[in-house]
């Protein structure tokens, strides 16, 4: 049996594995797949694990934490996107897998998607809702800029700010606005101007550039800095027809850094004159009040009531002493009604009085000491002491004997 494989190379599991990665490996180094991402898996380490397929194969795939930590956009399950990355095989499984080196998505560029999945999650929170979004000052004492210090944007908010109303103070805090750390450094550079609180409305911004270098403005940390601020913050960033996901999060979007400067000062001369006219309606609306007091004090002195004032008071001291007269009779008339309707009444009382019957010879008789009335022999005994009130006196006397 031993000499049927005496000629043979035989390997082992591991060897064979092992000659096939290194022939993997070596054929494809750099290779371009394209695939619709399914069973994505994000461990705790980072890395990611999904499948790559179309309609026919499938193609495991791992993205390494180190690797994928440049991505811009996020992977999602169903997501089409062209891989780049090299074939070996993984010797615990046995299975050949692509190791992922960079991924595009598919219709769009990577910086797009990434735009795009972050405006959409910041939208979902809220923090684009126009509701909370709050009015720029009319003439703010202190502006806030964050903005490179040696960029055209500064120099632009400067000059116009300077023509339109050179009494108003600008606090610059200078920033990154492009590279690795620009976001963090922005979103610094709004919390330090809060934190300052002497500034009424902030400029965030920079030029004109192309996506990549006005990425930073895309990033989370930059909208949320400006979603959190107590300041109101217009976002000025690029040209006009560039939109960065700071512009969404702000109180308010210019254009550029020049239409910035132009929205949040007004012209001096334009107040100057808006405040002439305002005077000018006040002076006049005054004069006007004036006018029309004076025409009627002046009727008023030339009626009869100014010229014979005496005659006035002594027609009404007239009136007065008739009404007094009038008063005075009617009330006596009166009095004389209800006196003789009070003689009456006293009269009826006086006949319904029960002391009034006493005087006639009658009497009451009531049994002490309950001073029941006694109205007939029932319930008297022999012994029991009454009261005989009289028109005059009272009688205490006891009875000896009843009779019906």
């Amino acid at each position: 049996m031993n000499n049927l494989f005496e000629d043979k190379h035989i390997y082992s599991v591991t060897d064979l594995t092992k000659d096939i990665r290194e022939l993997l490996t070596d054929s494809f180094p750099n290779v371009w797949v394209k695939g619709e991402v399914s069973t994505l898996r994000l461990p705790q380490s980072g890395h990611m694990y999904f499948t790559l397929k179309d309609k026919n194969a499938q193609l495991k795939c791992v993205f390494f934490r180190n690797a994928n930590m440049k991505l811009k956009f996020k992977i999602e399950e169903g997501m089409e996107c062209i891989l780049l990355g090299r074939i070996s095989v993984y010797d615990q499984s046995g299975q050949y897998q692509l190791y992922v080196e960079s991924v595009e998505p598919v219709g769009k560029g990577a910086m797009l998607q990434a735009f795009e999945q972050l405006k959409k999650k910041l939208e979902a929170e809220g923090l684009f809702d126009k509701s909370r979004k709050r009015e720029i000052p009319f003439l703010p004492k202190k502006i806030g800029v964050v903005t490179s210090s040696s960029g055209a944007a500064i120099r632009d908010i400067l000059n116009i700010i300077g023509r339109r109303f050179a009494n108003v103070h600008i606090i610059i805090r200078p920033c990154l606005v492009q590279g690795k750390t620009a976001a963090l450094d922005i979103a610094q550079g709004i919390k330090d101007l809060n934190d300052y609180k002497e500034v009424d409305v902030i400029i965030v911004g920079r030029g004109g550039g192309s996506l990549e270098d006005l990425w930073a403005f895309n990033e989370e940390p930059v909208a949320r800095a400006v979603y959190n601020s107590k300041i109101p913050v217009i976002s000025a960033v690029g040209h006009e027809i560039d939109f960065t996901i700071c512009d969404f999060a702000a109180d308010l979007r210019a254009p550029t850094p020049s239409a910035a400067a132009e929205l949040v000062v007004r012209e001096k001369e334009q107040i100057v004159n808006t405040l002439d006219a305002m005077q000018a309606r006040i002076t006049e609306s005054i004069t006007q009040k004036i006018r029309l007091g004076k025409m009627r004090f002046e009727r008023l002195a030339e009626s009869y009531a100014m010229r014979r004032p005496q005659v006035i008071v002594e027609r009404y001291q007239q009136d007065l002493d008739n009404l007094q007269m009038l008063l005075s009779s009617h009330f006596d008339h009166v009095l004389k009604e209800k006196q003789g309707l009070l003689k009456q009444i006293s009269a009826r009382l006086v006949n319904l009085n029960p002391l009034a019957i006493l005087s006639r010879g009658y009497s009451i008789t009531y049994l002490t000491p309950e001073r029941k009335v006694v109205k007939n022999t029932q319930g008297l005994k022999k012994g029991d002491i009454i009261e005989t009130k009289l028109h005059k006196g009272v009688i205490i006397s006891q009875i000896k004997e009843t009779k019906e």
